[in-house]
């Protein structure tokens, strides 16, 4: 569970709803189905039409990934590519062919299954960059699913608001239906600029941090099963592996 997503929004609703209501305000008054409706159902429209329907499903599943997210221990990793290495010297790359039951990364173990089976080092570093290729074109198109439906919220929010006002324009006759009417038609504006900016925007901005994060140690892992297939020197590897981890730390800084 990310702490820091769901801590995020919550603080954020806490306060504005806090404050709003430290001003005598209630939050009937910004509950209004319609508005959810248009705002929502609005912006996924405009979405579909600019990305294909699979982007558009992969990203709806890739919203827990802003919540909840099991992360790579990328020291353990290192520790046992460095293990595989020590043994596949020791003992040959065939040695490792025991070892597959302990790999629970599915891209780990295909490439340690492409080693062990003798495929050509260059080779082997062909078919794991492409599917790390592969698999990286459409993750990269789910940060950009909530960014344009973040642009694309408080425009529709506007459209509610207009909409609303047009409804209360037809009852200028009872000036105190007209007040509360416009009360009511901004709320479509309020979804919709919350939308963009509480949730949207930064949930772009988090998936594009794991995408980074998981495309490091997908890299990590082709440089490990490619130095043990070449022969390389545990020592050498794993001071070749830590350089990401060295890279990691210094963008998590930036």
């Amino acid at each position: 569970m990310d702490i820091a997503s769901i801590g995020g929004i919550v603080l954020a609703l806490v306060a504005i709803l806090g404050a709003m209501m430290m001003e005598g305000g209630n939050l009937g008054q910004v509950t209004q189905l319609t508005a959810a409706m248009i705002v929502v159902g609005g912006t996924a429209g405009a979405v579909l039409v600019q990305f294909p329907l699979n982007v558009f499903l992969a990203a709806l599943k890739g919203v827990m990934g802003v919540f909840l997210h099991k992360g790579t221990d990328s020291e353990k990793l290192v520790t046992q590519l460095v293990e595989f290495a020590n043994k596949a010297r020791k003992s040959g790359i065939v040695s490792l062919d025991g070892d597959l039951g302990k790999v629970d990364d599915p891209f780990l173990k295909k490439g340690l299954m492409l080693a062990v089976d003798g495929t050509e080092p260059a080779e082997v570093r062909k078919i794991m960059q492409h599917e790390i290729d592969n698999k990286s074109e459409i993750e990269e198109k789910i940060p950009q699913v909530f960014e344009s439906a973040g642009g694309f919220a408080p425009t529709v929010g506007i459209i509610g608001a207009v909409l609303g006002l047009i409804q209360v324009m037809q009852h200028l006759d009872n000036i105190d239906e007209v007040g509360k009417g416009i009360a009511v038609a901004f709320v479509a504006t309020i979804y919709g600029v919350a939308l963009s900016n509480l949730f949207c925007l930064p949930a772009a901005g988090k998936l594009k941090i794991r995408h980074k994060e998981e495309l490091m140690v997908k890299e990590m892992m082709l440089e490990g099963v490619v130095g043990i297939l070449e022969g390389l020197n545990p020592r050498m590897i794993e001071t070749k592996l830590r350089t990401f981890l060295a890279h990691g730390a210094a963008e998590a800084k930036a």
